[in-house]
């Protein structure tokens, strides 16, 4: 298996209404395609070997028959082939006839699902042919005896996660579908063999139901629909088949088309999420028939966002970015509201950071209707401020009306050498983090003076590196950036930028051209930053890369690796990505101590590293099985 990855499609043939012969040679047409692109599962359309649209003619033996020899004849020749394919067709059972999906692999029936809930409404009437599914302990088929029921599994040997469900059309429609108790028993892939006909606003309904399915379940759902050569007498039917997993939308087919549309499914991320949810529980009932299949190679067609913490669509950017700001500025009001103080204290630096919580701080401000005077923006230049990152730090406290104040703080930082016996000249750790530590002490204090809270401004990508000075810039009474990632950071703000003024927008452009850096070491004889934070620790999309696949899905470091190389492609190399995330792993283990005393601050995403929310971690675990893994690379 590829990382986890098994590629599986929703195959719409064109078919002729009650020609078996016809519709056998589509559908193995479309079978054997999926051999050539390394498909691991496909699903037909309800009923697809005769057509869902034949009417009355489903009373007649002579449909059926031409269906299950359809079938034979599908049986035969896929022997040879690597796939397990889902395709409908009716069966008779005795008196009663069923509209069911055959489950076949290398020519051996291995199961048949009957439809549960029959629409008979609107331009519905399957009552009239069909019976509602049943269990059966086995039927006779193709001249074998084979399970039949609605609770079937269909678990692949040897591939974990590898179990599939099916269900039939209407049984997504119905309150309780019964992938509900598939997915609890086990299933990890549903396929829904559909012939849902078209009207005007059903496609996005569809859609939705299929999307939200998949994310109530935490499976991949695929949905297989009808399309050209159903009847037309009344209804038209256009092959909109839709894969998605967990929530996401992967593939949909355009409508009034033929033939597969594919994805590649994670089942690793699938098992991770229900392991990672305490709510899901394996409560099914169904019975699981094994099957062997060698996974084919195949070619992965599955994009991975680069800033996986930032919508890829740009269209919901923008009200992303609102969402984002907003809950940071409600987090800081609420707790403004619970102490009484009417006085904020932001250090700021021109950076990107604190730029951040001083526009967060004054959106609160607003919602409290205080007056902006009340926010104290502190400036606190050191020996390696340069005049570019101050000037747009008064600029932008003067822009929002808040208060300015500058607090310079070589003297004091030289003193302090001087008591500790430093000297200034080795510029290590401890000249580095004496200038933070004395920033975070005049920030306290001013606090104390006004009554008021100091608002942290490090982010969350700082905090997964350790990138920040314990009893320093770590330390806050409330931390509005905690939980957001310097990658989406950058977005915050020139979103903020892109919706202000021509002023605003210009000051922002400035503080995002400018290098990420703490400035801690001297300016460079021309002036301009000496120390720039990515050329220590690395680029930050890499690592927000990194931290969201750790975090969120739990995977390993072999897998981020692989993927960041597909998602990164021509920007870094194997060798890149490799150092970088060895360092990733490297700094998030020794840096946990810092993390177990972050200050509150609200959780925006679905990664948050508070020890008193998401992430609880022992501050002396071994990095020993990760490092290894890392290196074997």
């Amino acid at each position: 298996m590829n990382d986890g990855f098994i590629k599986i499609a929703a195959a719409t043939p064109a078919i002729r209404v009650a020609d078996c012969r016809y519709n056998l040679e589509s559908v193995w047409a479309l079978m054997k395609e999926c051999e050539q692109r390394g498909v691991a599962a496909a699903a037909f359309p309800e009923l697809c070997l005769t057509g869902y649209t034949c009417g009355d003619l489903f009373r007649g033996r002579t449909l059926i028959s031409g269906a299950e020899s359809a079938l034979s004849e599908l049986l035969t020749r896929s022997k040879q082939l690597n796939l397990l394919t889902l395709v409908g067709l009716p069966v008779a059972v005795g008196a009663e006839l069923y509209n069911c999906a055959a489950v076949f692999c290398r020519g051996e029936l291995l199961g048949i699902v009957p439809k549960e809930n029959i629409p008979n409404y609107t331009e519905f009437y399957e009552a009239r042919y069909f019976t509602p599914g049943k269990d059966y302990d086995r039927v006779s088929l193709c001249g074998k005896e084979v399970p039949f029921g609605k609770n079937l599994l269909f678990s692949c040997r040897g591939v974990s996660g590898f179990v599939v469900g099916a269900e039939i059309c209407e049984d997504l429609w119905v309150p309780c579908p019964p992938s509900v108790q598939l997915a609890q028993s086990g299933a990890e892939v549903i396929f829904n063999l559909s012939a849902s006909d078209e009207i005007i606003g059903k496609a996005p309904y569809r859609r939705d139901l299929v999307r939200m399915q998949s994310g109530h379940l935490a499976c991949a759902y695929c949905y297989a629909d009808a399309g050209e050569g159903e009847s037309s007498t009344d209804l038209v039917y256009t092959g909109h088949s839709i894969i998605a997993e967990n929530g996401t939308l992967l593939a949909e087919a355009k409508q009034f088309t033929t033939g597969l549309t594919t994805a590649d499914v994670d089942l690793e991320r699938l098992s991770q999420e229900r392991l990672r949810m305490t709510s899901w529980h394996n409560e099914g009932q169904a019975r699981k028939i094994h099957f062997d299949l060698d996974l084919p190679p195949f070619q992965m067609e599955r994009k991975f966002p680069a800033t996986p913490f930032v919508p890829g669509d740009v269209r919901d950017l923008a009200d992303r970015c609102e969402m984002i700001l907003n809950l940071q500025a409600c987090g800081l009001k609420t707790r403004f509201q619970h102490v009484g103080s009417k006085c904020a204290v932001v250090g700021v630096s021109g950076g990107l950071d604190s730029t951040l919580a001083l526009l967060v701080t004054a959106r609160a401000f607003d919602l409290l209707k205080l007056d902006r005077q009340g926010i104290l923006a502190v400036t606190m230049p050191g020996f390696g401020t340069t005049r570019r990152t101050r000037s747009n730090a008064q600029r932008l406290a003067e822009f929002l009306n808040a208060r300015f104040l500058e607090v310079p703080i070589g003297d004091s930082v030289s003193m302090h050498f001087q008591d500790i016996d430093h000297n200034p000249e080795n510029r290590d750790v401890t000249y580095e983090n004496a200038q933070a530590r004395e920033r975070t002490q005049v920030l306290m204090d001013l606090a104390n003076q006004c009554g008021g809270l100091v608002i942290g401004t490090g982010d969350l990508s700082e905090l997964a590196l350790g990138w920040a000075t314990y009893n320093g810039d770590i330390m806050s009474m409330y931390g509005v950036n905690c939980s957001i990632p310097k990658t989406l950071v950058r977005h915050l703000v020139h979103h903020a930028a892109v919706t202000g003024s021509e002023q605003l927008r210009a000051l922002l452009g400035d503080v995002l051209d400018t290098p990420v850096s703490p400035e801690l070491l001297p300016p460079e004889k021309n002036g301009e930053i000496a120390q720039k934070t990515e050329h220590i620790v690395g680029p930050y999309e890499l690592h927000d890369f990194f931290l969201y696949y750790m975090m969120r899905f739990g995977f390993s470091p072999g897998k981020i690796y692989r993927m960041a190389l597909s998602a990164f492609e021509g920007k870094y190399d194997g060798a890149t990505v490799k150092k970088w995330l060895s360092e990733f792993y490297r700094r998030f283990f020794t840096n946990q101590f810092k993390r177990s005393a972050l200050p509150d601050g609200p959780k925006i995403g679905s990664v948050s590293l508070s020890q008193r929310g998401d992430w609880r971690m022992p501050s002396d675990a071994s990095s020993e099985l990760w490092m290894k893994e890392i290196e074997s690379l």
